[in-house]
């Protein structure tokens, strides 16, 4: 029987990760949340890993709140960077592969090309830096890791699929940055490709995420005219939204790392948002 530990389990990450091994008879998923595993404390970590003796550990929690995480700064180093160290090291001491979620807030946002595994970092916000961090801590303690940078992810849960879909409901018109540039991932491509890193040797960073891109704006219009929504996008620019924390403003992520030592090439972001909604709008 393979084991995956599963960190964050109740997120919209973990919950995809379930439904893709559900029902495999190989496969135990180990689950855990905040409520199970606090992943801060080393010593709790260790003792958990040491225990079960999984395969692969899958690390979905994290602190996500972008604009909490400004002022949330002592949590969010503890949950997006110390959390990845303290489960690298029980990895190591077990001989279990390392898979870790990061960002693509870890990169300045000010580029015109999609970002590769090869470019500089440089974070703008506590959210981002956090992340950067865990990154490092990845790399440091765990021999077989595998970090896969993600983006603008949307599954089952709270996101802004389903933010924008619920002020359809109460609005003829809405507003949505039209000036910030990225690729919307859905939870099941994510999943997928870290089923096709986490069988194999190809360890290292990796971006993982849809195909193409678009700004919230666009994806909104995509959204509505998926669920047949005649509301009207306005598009505005980030400085009529402020928010506390800096977003990027071209945070396109090349899955070079992906294409180039697998072949792999993700579903365009238009077509798996039509998986997504077809689900969805089924489910409801």
């Amino acid at each position: 029987m393979i084991k995956l530990f599963i960190t964050g389990c109740n997120g919209q990450l973990g919950r995809e990760i379930n439904k893709k091994y559900a029902g495999r008879d190989d496969i135990e998923l180990i689950n855990t949340d905040v409520a199970e595993l606090d992943i801060t404390n080393v010593d709790a970590v260790v003792k958990m890993i040491e225990e079960v003796k999984p395969y692969a550990i899958i690390n979905c929690a994290a602190h996500t709140a972008v604009d909490k995480c400004e002022d949330d700064v002592d949590n969010a180093y503890k949950i997006n960077a110390i959390g990845p160290r303290n489960l690298s090291i029980a990895a190591n001491k077990v001989g279990a592969k390392m898979v870790h979620i990061s960002t693509d807030y870890v990169f300045e946002g000010n580029g015109t090309k999609p970002y590769t595994e090869f470019d500089e970092t440089n974070p703008q916000g506590m959210y981002g830096r956090t992340k950067l961090e865990g990154e490092k801590f990845v790399e440091k303690f765990a021999d077989k890791y595998f970090i896969i940078r993600t983006a603008w992810l949307y599954g089952d849960g709270k996101n802004f699929v389903k933010t924008m879909l619920r002020l359809s409901e109460t609005n003829d018109e809405v507003r949505v940055v039209g000036d910030q540039i990225g690729s919307p991932t859905s939870t099941a491509v994510l999943a997928d490709i870290i089923d096709n890193l986490i069988w194999t040797d190809n360890y290292g960073l990796f971006h993982g995420t849809c195909e193409g891109v678009c700004s919230w704006a666009d994806f909104t219009e995509e959204i509505f005219r998926l669920a047949g929504k005649t509301t009207k996008v306005n598009h505005i620019t980030t400085a009529e939204y402020p928010t506390p924390a800096k977003r990027p403003a071209y945070s396109v992520l090349d899955n070079y790392m992906l294409k180039i030592t697998t072949g792999y090439v993700a579903a365009d972001w238009k077509d798996a948002i039509a998986v997504y909604m077809k689900e969805l709008l089924e489910n409801n």
